[in-house]
């Protein structure tokens, strides 16, 4: 619950983030070297795929070594009052706040019927080009990234958190990161990033239908969309909050798209023939906060489950 208010009130503070980065950057920099080093295309594909396991490893080692060393220090210190500085700790590893405010300056700058600001602050939160969207095309854009991000950037850490503690929520990190990275289907990440994606996916599993029943809790239309359309995502797990958010909104998202010049024709996710908006957008968005108070629901019930105990 602190871990959570904390995010919620600040974020991770643009002063921290100047003055000493932010943790996930450490892990970066370990996958960019490992990259730098194993990834090279002269090398056979099995060869690849066994140094991108070994990058994966390192980054589950770093990641819940020093998760637990510093939890277990914390409470052999503090003993029962280990719990506030441990909150401090996976606080970083939260972004309830951090993508509220990725995603609200899309919509403002829609509702000023300014496009080019609105195509810049969406190209902040989603891999794809920008550069030649309409109003609907980046209204969907930003949807589409608010779902999926509440699974990645806040269900699953908490999940992970409430497992495992600090080193379930760095390892869930560490590897997301990897995924973000290196995780692709290109030439060049296709073999290298394979286990990062895969474990990515395994730790995602259950947190993606939590994610995806939440969104489904708040407005009608979310679980048919759900069950028939979830599916049709590439990813086994991020067409679960997306369709969900579909279903909600009554929209259609996803479609084609372009990475780099190139059009992937990805196929519709939800029903509805109105075009996306900024409205939808403020939807969105007030749908998401809900979820997330769901969450907060659930991590107090958690901790008065535990106060309780005999």
């Amino acid at each position: 619950m602190l871990a959570l208010t904390l995010d919620a009130a600040m974020g991770w503070p643009r002063g921290l983030y100047h003055r000493i980065g932010h943790p996930v950057g450490i892990f970066a920099w370990i996958i960019h070297g490992a990259e730098r080093r194993w990834n090279d295309p002269a090398r056979a594909d099995a060869w690849r795929r066994l140094a991108g396991v070994a990058t994966v490893l390192i980054l589950l080692g770093v990641a819940v070594g020093a998760g637990w060393g510093l939890q277990y220090m914390l409470v052999s210190i503090a003993g029962p009052l280990a719990w506030p500085l441990i909150a401090l700790l996976a606080w970083p590893g939260l972004a309830q706040r951090s993508l509220y405010d990725h995603v609200r300056p899309v919509a403002e700058a829609m509702e000023q019927h300014d496009l080019p600001t609105a195509r810049a602050a969406v190209g902040m939160v989603v891999g794809r080009d920008t550069a030649a969207l309409d109003e609907a095309a980046v209204a969907r854009a930003a949807i589409e990234s608010l779902a999926e991000s509440f699974c990645d950037g806040v269900v699953a850490p908490l999940f992970w958190l409430l497992v495992l503690g600090l080193p379930g929520i760095w390892a869930y990190k560490a590897i997301n990161t990897a995924d973000s990275l290196i995780g692709h289907r290109e030439e060049r990440w296709g073999c290298f990033g394979w286990a990062a994606a895969r474990t990515d996916d395994a730790m995602n599993l259950v947190p993606a239908r939590l994610a995806g029943l939440l969104i489904c809790l708040l407005g009608p239309g979310g679980w048919r969309i759900l069950w028939r359309d979830a599916s049709k995502h590439a990813s086994p797990n991020a067409g679960w909050p997306e369709a969900a958010m579909a279903g909600v909104l009554g929209l259609r998202l996803a479609g084609p798209i372009a990475y780099d010049g190139v059009l992937s024709d990805k196929p519709w996710i939800g029903e509805g023939t109105r075009a996306a908006g900024a409205g939808d957008i403020r939807r969105g968005l007030s749908i998401y906060a809900r979820a997330c108070m769901c969450l907060w629901l659930i991590a107090a019930g958690m901790a008065g489950g535990v106060a309780w105990a005999p």
